[in-house]
């Protein structure tokens, strides 16, 4: 399962780009690590330049970072950022639960109705990677009722940098199945309408997650 839930289709290096991307956030790629070009094209079946032009793309957004005549790795994960990132996402997450609330289209709630049921009717697993993929899932989901493509790219990207701290503890993390379920109402809050309800909801859950870092620090 993969933790990006974009609409399938569009280029060879978005799809490069993506599936990189949700091995550099879940850690599948460790921090450090080198990137092997020609294993990647194998893997995702696409030539060397979507290869290249999706590194370009990610060295951006700090998933990796590129040395002259060394090579590309993927970033370390440096617990000294989470004030910085946190500070970040107390601003823009509270911030786009309102606006989806508000722009949300008729087809956007239906779609968080129906992920709202799947949270609210199934069982946690206990397994603390498949909550935290799901979680990822639920902001990639509000994040496009925003209807801000720069918004929504700046989101998604804070998103990816705190999931990677998530995922250094994740084996010591309890309580993770309560995060992943402070989402239903502010799900619910998003489909309601409530501008106000929402961008209180998800200022709690980022507030939270900070929470839960530092304790484990």
């Amino acid at each position: 399962m993969n933790v990006n839930v974009e609409p399938s289709g569009g280029s060879l290096t978005d799809l490069a780009y993506l599936l990189l991307r949700d091995r550099l956030v879940m850690l599948e790629i460790k921090p450090g690590e080198p990137i092997n070009e020609d294993r990647l094209r194998t893997e995702f079946s696409v030539g060397r330049t979507p290869i290249r032009e999706a590194l370009k793309r990610l060295e951006q957004e700090r998933l990796v970072v590129a040395y002259p005549r060394r090579g590309t790795f993927a970033t370390d994960v440096n617990i000294s950022d989470l004030s910085h990132i946190s500070e970040v996402r107390r601003t823009l997450e509270p911030l786009a639960a309102s606006a989806a609330a508000e722009r949300a289209t008729a087809e956007d709630r239906a779609a968080l109705t129906e992920l709202r049921s799947k949270l609210d009717t199934t069982a946690p697993s206990g397994d603390n990677t498949e909550l935290l993929r799901a979680d990822v899932g639920v902001h990639r989901a509000i994040y496009r009722c925003v209807h801000n493509p720069f918004l929504e790219d700046t989101l998604v990207s804070y998103d990816n940098l705190a999931t990677r701290i998530w995922c250094v503890f994740l084996p010591r993390l309890s309580g993770m199945a309560g995060h992943v379920d402070e989402h239903v109402p502010l799900l619910t809050a998003i489909i309601e309408g409530d501008a106000k309800k929402a961008g209180e909801l998800a200022a709690q859950h980022v507030i939270g997650f900070e929470r839960a870092i530092r304790a484990l620090i």
